[in-house]
C-alpha cells in the first residue's frame, strides 16, 4: 500500500477567491501513455548529455547543444539531422582539466551550456571546455553549421562545472548570465555581458551558495503609466540567511534586475542598483521544509500584468516524497518589489546576525528602485545618479520581507512519488473561444504529465513514456505553432506532439478526456485536432469543464461471450477499463459483486474460485468514471456462463476447446483458467473430470492465498489510519493499449444521483488503496511504470498462481 501511496497525485485548486483547500479527485492521469516506437527521436553514438536546446523556427531547426557537439535538426521530424558541428577539447586543455583533479573522460570535456540567437543565422554559443568556458558565434547557412573561430573568455557567461545549473538569457545583444566566475564554484554572479557590463556583488546577503535555475524577460516599460523599466527576472535556491537552524536551510529566490540599469558613480560602481530578491512560497499540503525550485516557465501574455511564472518545486533532502507546481503572477512579484517591507540584519547577542523586518525610514528614491518618471523629475535620469544613501541601503538590504505567494494560494498540483524535473505551458484556444493554460511537465523518470485547470479542479489529461528507460528529462521545449513538444536528456532528445487525439476512438472518450486540443468532428466521425477544424468548428463537439457526453451518438451495445463453465474450475473473465479514473462494476445476473471468498475482482477482470452450476448465467463489465458532478456508466463485457455439456449435447457443437453456438451475435469460448494449459505439442487436456479434482486442489491454494492477501490488507489499513491526513491515496490503474481497439463501446448512462449501491473510490469515500480494493489491483515498478497482467495464458493473477500440475502443489 505504502508503494501505491509513493505514486499517488494530489492537486490543487485554482480558485479567484478560496485557495485553502486542495481537491484530490483526479489524482492520476486519466490515460496512461507506455513508450511507443513512432515518437521522433534523435541520438548519435558516443554522444551525451543532449541538455541544450534552441528553437530557430525561422530556419526550420531545433539546434541541440550536448558533449562536444552542436546539431541542427529538422523542427519539424528531429531525427532528421541537417547538419552538425563538433567542438573538441583539445589534448591540452584536457591534461590541464585532469592535473587540477578533474576525470578526464567526464568532466574535462566541451559541454554545449549555452545557444542563443544573435540575427538571422548567428547563434552565441558557450561551452564547459574542459572546466576553461569558452565562447563562440556559429552560423546556420545553405544547409551548413559551422563555428566562426572567434573564441572568447566563457567566465561568467557559461559554468566550469558541466553538471552546474546556470541559466543565461539574450537581450538584445546583451547577454545575461547566472553562474560561477571561479573554478570551484564558490564566486556565484550575475553579469550583463555588454558595452557596459554590470555584476552582482560578492556577498553572502546577495547571493549565498545559489543554484540558479531560469531568467527570463518582461517588457514592463510598455503602456507603463510610471514610465518605468524593463525587467529581467531570475530565479533561484540558496542557503537561507534569515533563518536560524543548526544546519543549513536552502530557499527558493525570485530576484529582478533593470534592464537599463548602469551601476552607481561611487557606490556600486559597475554593480548592480536595482537588485533585488524575494523569497518563493510554494507550502506542500504535508508539514516539510521548503520547497526548492527547479524550472520555471514564463507563459507570456499581450498584457504583460496578466503574464504568469510557472514554476516546479522538489522537496529538500529527506524533508518529504512530494514535488509540485506553483504559478506566480508578474504583477504580484512587482507589488512586493516596488512596495514591499525589506529585511536588515541586526547584531544578537553579539554572536550572530538575524535578519528582521525593516522598520525605518526608506531614503529617496526607493533602494532597488528603476528610472522611472518619478526619479526624473528629481533630476535623477540615470542609475548614476542616484544617491549614495539609496545605493547602500540596497547594497546592504537586497532581501524583501515578505515572500512572493503563489497565485492560487497555494501549489496548483503536487505529485508523491517519481519527482518533477522541468515545465513549459502552453495557451490553447479552445471552441468556446476561451484559452486553457496547459502544462507539460517532465518527470525523473522519462514521463511527461499533460495537465490543465478548469474551475478550479486540476486535471491531469495523460502522462506519456518518452523513453524505453526510466531516464530524468533534462530539458524541455515547445512550439506552440508546430504543435510539438522537444524533451531532452543524458541519452537522446524526443521529439511527441503536443496532442494525439486519434488516440481516443469513440465520442465519448473523446469528450472525457477533456483535452483542449481534440474535439468530436461530427462530418469526419472521429475525434479530430481544434486547429485542424477551423471553418467546421459548428460541426463539432467539446466540454472541457463538464465532460458531458450526451450530445455523442449512442454506440452499439456489447455483444456477449459465452464461456464454458466446468465445475470445481477457476474462471477467469477479462475486463479492463480504459481509464485510470474508471471504477470497474461487476454484475451478476443484476446483482452487483464484491471480492469475498467466491469472486475475487482484480485489475485485469473478474476470476470466479471453485465455480459450480449455481454460478451459470450472466456476467457484466461495467466502467464508471466520475467527471465533476456525473458518473457514467459504461459497459465493456458481458459473459454468458454455461454448465459443460458432453460433445454433442445441446444446441451448440463442441470443436476442441471452444464451443460455437448457432447465434452469430453471440461469441463463445471455453474457460481458459486455471485448469491445465494446453501442451505447445499438441496433446489434449485433462478430461473434465481430472480438471475438476485438479481444480479442487488448486482452490484450496487459492483460499489459503485469498486468506494470507486479506491479512495483509487488514494490516496495512490499519497502518495507513494510523498516519492518516487529509488526502486520500489513489491507485493509478491502466488500460492495456492493445485491447483498447479490440473493445465495443456500450452506451454511456448519465446518473443524475448517486442514492444507488455504487459507490465511486474516491476522496468523499475515505478509503485507502488497499491491496484488497473491490476494483483494481496493479503491479507498480520501481520505474515508475505501470504493468497489468496479460488477459490471455495468464500464469498468475495478482499473487493468485495457477498450478499446471498437481506435482506442484
Amino acid at each position: 500500500m505504502s508503494l501505491l501511496c509513493a505514486l499517488s497525485i494530489f492537486c490543487g485548486l485554482f480558485l479567484p477567491f478560496s485557495f485553502s483547500a486542495l481537491n484530490a479527485h483526479y489524482c492520476v492521469p486519466r490515460k496512461t501513455v507506455s513508450y511507443q516506437n513512432e515518437l521522433k527521436v534523435f541520438r548519435e553514438e558516443g554522444i551525451w548529455n543532449y541538455s541544450t536546446m534552441l528553437m530557430r523556427e525561422d530556419l526550420g531547426v531545433l539546434l541541440l547543444g550536448a558533449r562536444e557537439a552542436v546539431y541542427a535538426l529538422d523542427i519539424n521530424n528531429i531525427s532528421i539531422r541537417k547538419a552538425a558541428a563538433y567542438w573538441r577539447v583539445t589534448e591540452e586543455k584536457q591534461r590541464e582539466c585532469t592535473y587540477k583533479g578533474k576525470h578526464a573522460e567526464v568532466e574535462c570535456r566541451n559541454y554545449i551550456r549555452t545557444l542563443h540567437t544573435v540575427n538571422d543565422t548567428r547563434m552565441y554559443v558557450c561551452g564547459t571546455n574542459a572546466f576553461s568556458p569558452t565562447c563562440d558565434y556559429m552560423t546556420f547557412s545553405d544547409g551548413q553549421l559551422s563555428l566562426e573561430g572567434k573564441q572568447e573568455e566563457g567566465k561568467g557567461k557559461c559554468p566550469f562545472d558541466p553538471f552546474q545549473r546556470y541559466s543565461s538569457l539574450m537581450v538584445g545583444n546583451d547577454l545575461y548570465s547566472a553562474t560561477s566566475i571561479n573554478f570551484l564554484g564558490s564566486e556565484p554572479v550575475v553579469l550583463r555581458s555588454s558595452a557596459l557590463a554590470l555584476r552582482s556583488e560578492f556577498k553572502s546577503s546577495w547571493l549565498n551558495e545559489p543554484n540558479f535555475v531560469y531568467m527570463d524577460f518582461v517588457g514592463e516599460s510598455v503602456d507603463s503609466p510610471d514610465g518605468d523599466d524593463d525587467k529581467v527576472y531570475l530565479f533561484f535556491s540558496e542557503n537561507a540567511m534569515e533563518y536560524n537552524f543548526y544546519s543549513k536551510l536552502v530557499v527558493s529566490r525570485v530576484a529582478r534586475v533593470c534592464k537599463g540599469d548602469m551601476g552607481g558613480q561611487r557606490t556600486l560602481q559597475r554593480k548592480w542598483t536595482s537588485f533585488l530578491k524575494a523569497r518563493l512560497d510554494c507550502s506542500f499540503p504535508e508539514p516539510s521544509l521548503p520547497a526548492i525550485v527547479q524550472d520555471v516557465f514564463l507563459l507570456k501574455h499581450q498584457d504583460w500584468r496578466k503574464s504568469v511564472f510557472y514554476a516546479v518545486f522538489t522537496p529538500q533532502s529527506g524533508s518529504s516524497d512530494m514535488s509540485g507546481v506553483c504559478a506566480y503572477s508578474v504583477s504580484a512579484i512587482r507589488e512586493i518589489f516596488n512596495e514591499g517591507k525589506f529585511k536588515t540584519p541586526v547584531a544578537v547577542e553579539t554572536s550572530h546576525v538575524k535578519w528582521v523586518m525593516y522598520t525605518g525610514e526608506l531614503p529617496v528614491p526607493r533602494p532597488g528602485t528603476c528610472i522611472n518618471d518619478a526619479t526624473r523629475s528629481m533630476g535623477m535620469s540615470r542609475s548614476l545618479d542616484l544617491p549614495d544613501k539609496t545605493l547602500q541601503f540596497i547594497r546592504d538590504r537586497p532581501l524583501m520581507d515578505e515572500a512572493v505567494r503563489p497565485l492560487t494560494g497555494g501549489p496548483l498540483l503536487v505529485k508523491k512519488g517519481a519527482v518533477l524535473t522541468r515545465i513549459v505551458v502552453d495557451s490553447v484556444l479552445a471552441l468556446d473561444g476561451e484559452r486553457y493554460p496547459v502544462m507539460f511537465i517532465g518527470t525523473e523518470n522519462g514521463y511527461v504529465q499533460k495537465a490543465v485547470n478548469y474551475a478550479g479542479e486540476m486535471f491531469i489529461i495523460e502522462e506519456i513514456q518518452l523513453y524505453d528507460n526510466s531516464q530524468p528529462v533534462s530539458t524541455l521545449r515547445l512550439s506552440s505553432s508546430k504543435g510539438q513538444l522537444y524533451a531532452g536528456s543524458e541519452f537522446g532528445a524526443v521529439q511527441m506532439p503536443v496532442s494525439n487525439c486519434s488516440r481516443y476512438a469513440t465520442c465519448a472518450d473523446c469528450i472525457l478526456s477533456r483535452d483542449p486540443y481534440c474535439a468530436w468532428d461530427f462530418s469526419a466521425d472521429r475525434c479530430s485536432s481544434v486547429h485542424s477544424l477551423a471553418s467546421s468548428s459548428e460541426n463539432a463537439i467539446q466540454s472541457l469543464k463538464e465532460g458531458d457526453v450526451s450530445q455523442c451518438p449512442q454506440p452499439d451495445p456489447v455483444a456477449a461471450v459465452d464461456f464454458t463453465l466446468v465445475p470445481g474450475n477457476n474462471i477467469q473473465l477479462p475486463c479492463q477499463p480504459d481509464s485510470n479514473l474508471a471504477q470497474v462494476h461487476w454484475r451478476f445476473s443484476d446483482q452487483t459483486l464484491h471480492s469475498n471468498n467466491k469472486y475475487y475482482i482484480y485489475s485485469g477482470g473478474l476470476l470466479i474460485l471453485n465455480a459450480s452450476e449455481s454460478d451459470a448465467g450472466l456476467y457484466t463489465c461495467d466502467s464508471l468514471e466520475q467527471v465533476s458532478s456525473r458518473i457514467y456508466n459504461r459497459t465493456l463485457a458481458v459473459y454468458r456462463l454455461q454448465p459443460h455439456t458432453e460433445p454433442g449435447a445441446g444446441d451448440g457443437t463442441t470443436v476442441g476447446n471452444e464451443v460455437t453456438n448457432s447465434s452469430d451475435s453471440i461469441h463463445s469460448q471455453h474457460t481458459a483458467a486455471p485448469g491445465p494449459i494446453p501442451d505447445p505439442g499438441g496433446e489434449d487436456p485433462l478430461p473434465p473430470e481430472n480438471q475438476s479434482e485438479a481444480s479442487s486442489i488448486v482452490g484450496l491454494k487459492v483460499a489459503v492465498v485469498l486468506l494470507s492477501l486479506l491479512s495483509l490488507s487488514l494490516t496495512a489499513v490499519v497502518l495507513w489510519n494510523m498516519s492518516r491526513g487529509r488526502f486520500v491515496c489513489f491507485k493509478f490503474p491502466q488500460s492495456s493499449s492493445e485491447s483498447e481497439g479490440k473493445r465495443h463501446s456500450a452506451e454511456y448512462v448519465h446518473i443524475q444521483n448517486r442514492t444507488s449501491e455504487i459507490k465511486l473510490l474516491g476522496p468523499e469515500s475515505g478509503r485507502p488503496c488497499s491491496a484488497n480494493n473491490n476494483h483494481s489491483a496493479v503491479d507498480f515498478k520501481g520505474n515508475g511504470e505501470h504493468h497489468f497482467t496479460p488477459m490471455a495464458n495468464i500464469s498468475s493473477l495478482d499473487g493468485l498462481g495457477y498450478i499446471n500440475d498437481e506435482s506442484e502443489i
